[in-house]
């Protein structure tokens, strides 16, 4: 069995591993379907925190609250910033990282605004939002549950671990 590894770990992973500085909004939906994906193929989580249904897609808060105010970060921005927040960071093991690694592969092209449409077009988010009006602040959680079940799905229908919006 795998250890659960923490969001910070799974962010520095995606920034060490893509090299160029992205943008907040998109670290935070690649870090999103890490888990999704995480869930769906491994049938556990990859990391325990949570994402809120965001008016711009899932966010996870923990991984906000150390980026708030910053547009872009580059992986020795992040190191630094979990430096001085005390974050300590381990490095993913080999499972975990195939998992990333496919996110990547597959999704880490995309523009962030395509990826946020992308998580507004699927169940978990929409599901999470309930009767929110678009653009409106909601901070209801996106269940594990509910994304173990749609990323499962899409998964058997893909047949081949992936699937466009």
């Amino acid at each position: 069995m795998s250890t659960m590894v923490s969001v910070f770990d799974v962010a520095q992973y995606i920034l060490q591993t893509i090299g160029a500085p992205i943008s907040t909004m998109k670290l935070q939906k690649l870090v999103y379907y890490c888990q999704a994906w995480h869930l769906a193929w491994e049938n556990v989580p990859l990391f325990n925190e949570d994402f809120e249904a965001w008016a711009n897609g899932p966010v996870c808060r923990e991984l906000y609250n150390l980026h708030r105010g910053i547009f872009s970060l580059s992986k020795q921005d992040f190191a630094d910033i979990l430096k001085q927040n005390n974050k300590h960071v381990s490095s993913l093991p080999k499972k975990e990282q195939e998992t990333v690694d496919s996110v990547i592969e597959f999704y880490g092209k995309k523009e962030p605004a395509w990826l946020s449409a992308c998580t507004h077009a699927e169940r978990p988010w929409k599901e999470a939002r309930g009767d929110t009006p678009l653009g409106q602040i909601s901070t209801n959680i996106i269940s594990k549950d509910s994304m173990l079940e749609y990323y499962s799905e899409l998964s058997v229908k893909s047949n081949d671990k992936k699937t466009v919006c």
